[in-house]
Order: C-alpha cells, then sequence, then structure tokens
C-alpha cells in the first residue's frame, strides 16, 4: 500500500492533526518513458509550510484542500526510464507527502550519501544551508569584527548562520527560547553569547549587555517582540537580514509591532526579506563553500530525526512549540 498526506483543512492558528488526512491506495504504479519511481526516505518540514496552508497571497501558490502537500524530499530510484537517472540513485527534491511516487525527473537533484549523511541534503547541504549562506552574505553583508545577531540561533537555519558568522571573524550571538539550547549553541555552534528568551524578562537590556559595541547584522528567523527589542541595540548602517517570522505565522489577527522606520531612518540601516530562491544564480558556489568548510569540520550541524511517515504532521506542527534542535527531519 502506498500512503499519502493530504491538506483537509486550512489551520485556523496553530495546525492540529486534524487538519491532516492520511489516505491509502494500490501500489500499482507504472513507470512511463521519461519517468522514475521513487520512494521516499527522509521527509523536511519547516515553518514556511504554513504560509503555504492558508490561502492569503504570497510568494508561492497555496497548498490545495484535499490535494497532498509537498515539501523537500529524499529518495530512492527503485526504477528509472529517464536518462538522467538509474536505479539505485538518491535524490533531493520538491516532492509530495507519499511513500511512493512517480516523477518526471523535473527538479531533481541527485545526492551522495558517501559525501554526507543523506539527510544533511535537506539541511546544511540543502535547502537550510543556501538560506542561511546566502540571505546573510548577499543582504548581511558581514564585515570581520562586526557584531551578528541571530534569533531562532538553535533551529537549522539560525545555528548555520552563527557558525559561518564565525567563520568570517564576528562576535556571535544567539537568541534561543531554552537554557539547554543556549548551551547548545555555545558548545557546539561556537557561538560568543546565548539569550533564553523564554526567561528573560527585558529583551532589549539583555542585547544590549550581551553586544556592548551594538548589533551591525541582524538575522531575523522569528519576528515579533524579539526583533523589536534586536532594533532598539542597531549600529549606523546595521543590516536586518529577514529570513523568518514563525513567532507570527499563527496569528489570527494583525500583530501589533512597533515601527520600525524611525530605527532605520535613525541609524541608516537596512532590513531586507527574502527568499531562497532569488539566489539560485549563487547556489552552484554556496553548496562548493558549505560542502568544502563541511569537510574541513569548520560546520558542523544538529538535527532532530522522528520516525516514521505517520508522525509527518506531528513534527510540523511541533516546531511551533520549538521542539527541534537544529533541522527537523521525519525518516521513513
Amino acid at each position: 500500500m502506498i500512503q499519502t498526506i493530504l491538506l483537509k483543512n486550512r489551520p485556523k492558528g496553530t495546525p492540529s492533526p486534524a487538519d491532516f488526512e492520511f489516505i491509502k491506495e494500490e501500489d500499482n504504479l507504472t513507470v512511463e518513458d521519461g519517468q522514475l519511481l521513487l520512494e521516499t526516505l527522509y521527509v523536511s518540514v519547516d515553518p514556511y509550510l504554513r504560509g503555504r496552508m492558508s490561502d492569503a497571497k504570497s510568494y508561492v501558490e497555496p497548498f490545495e484542500l484535499n490535494k497532498p502537500i509537498h515539501s523537500g524530499v529524499i529518495a530512492k530510484v527503485l526504477e528509472s526510464k529517464n536518462d538522467n537517472f538509474k536505479e539505485g540513485d538518491y535524490v533531493s527534491g520538491m516532492l509530495d507527502w507519499k511513500t511512493k511516487q512517480v516523477s518526471s525527473g523535473k527538479g531533481l537533484q541527485k545526492v551522495d550519501p558517501s559525501k554526507a549523511d543523506l539527510s544533511a541534503y535537506l539541511g546544511i547541504l540543502g535547502m537550510t544551508g543556501l538560506t542561511a549562506y546566502c540571505g546573510l552574505i548577499e543582504i548581511g553583508k558581514p564585515k570581520e569584527g562586526e557584531t551578528l545577531v541571530v534569533s531562532g540561533a538553535a533551529g537549522a537555519v539560525g545555528s548555520v548562520v552563527g557558525q559561518i558568522g564565525k567563520i568570517l571573524g564576528l562576535k556571535v550571538i544567539g537568541i534561543a527560547g531554552s537554557d539547554e539550547k543556549v548551551e547548545l549553541l555555545k558548545s557546539k555552534f561556537g557561538f560568543d553569547a546565548g539569550i533564553n528568551y523564554n526567561t528573560t524578562e527585558n529583551m532589549t537590556k539583555a542585547i544590549a549587555e550581551a553586544a556592548p559595541n551594538g548589533v551591525d547584522v541582524y538575522f531575523d528567523n522569528v519576528g515579533g517582540p524579539i526583533s523589536d527589542a534586536v532594533l532598539f541595540n542597531i549600529n549606523k548602517f546595521a543590516r536586518t537580514v529577514n529570513c523568518g517570522a514563525i513567532a507570527v505565522y499563527n496569528n489570527t489577527e494583525i500583530p501589533k509591532s512597533i515601527s520600525v522606520r524611525p530605527f532605520l531612518i535613525k541609524n541608516s540601516a537596512s532590513m531586507q526579506g527574502f527568499i531562497v530562491s532569488n539566489f539560485e544564480d549563487k547556489f552552484p558556489q554556496a553548496i562548493k563553500t558549505l560542502s568544502g568548510w563541511l569537510a574541513d569540520d569548520k560546520l558542523t550541524y544538529s538535527e532532530t530525526i522522528v520516525e516514521g511517515f505517520e508522525n509527518i504532521p506531528q513534527a510540523f506542527i511541533d516546531l511551533f512549540d520549538g521542539k527541534n534542535k537544529g533541522k527537523m527531519v521525519v525518516k521513513i
């Protein structure tokens, strides 16, 4: 039997298991010329998928109700009638939440399990690493000796951003949601300091104490009050990289926030949002650089691996409670 996960309802607020539907179908897939049969091995769950579950206008089309959800997937080629792939190849691409599926091969990239764990191609050597690298380098424009603050720092993207900052000679401060995560930032990822936003009463003051010379680059993965607090500490010509806003994704009302304009004007500072595909032309160089750093042990990564196809929806939901350390991946 082939299992598939559909979007049953458009979530109101935080998604729940009731918003997803599992169906089973007979395994009678056939492969035609130009196609390949894939078996799903790993599925990536990411905060941005929440936006696609709504029908609001965004940078990408929303998921359709009663249709399969899709995200980054690592799969094995079981059968191929496509000259670009052969049986036994491992591939990465945007694929449906299905245990098996037929693909035309469009958008798929071969991945090499001898160079890194397969799950790494969904994380540090995939969209996660590319997002961290391209956002920080192209928008953050970091310079040696500057101070970098990263929110959501123990997450998949944030933990890579901080490490890249250290490689480039910056002072790096991470914001995370538990003492355990803050300790992880310093012990595993080399951050200079960490702040637990759940136990800190005055975030503005805590950031000022951790960054006495001010903040030159802010890599924003969360939005909300944490990002407001950073603005009080930015330096002249500071750069804010808006990567994510998980703090407000599940809001059912328009969130209230301070106006950023006085901070940007007063400091001649910039703030830019992005999606990783904006920098597609930079991907080859980015992957080459990230792979080199990984091989030289300058980069490491953390994963939260949940086992079982049936646990994909809950793993996704758990992202919004911060239950992941690093990249959240489901192993099928």
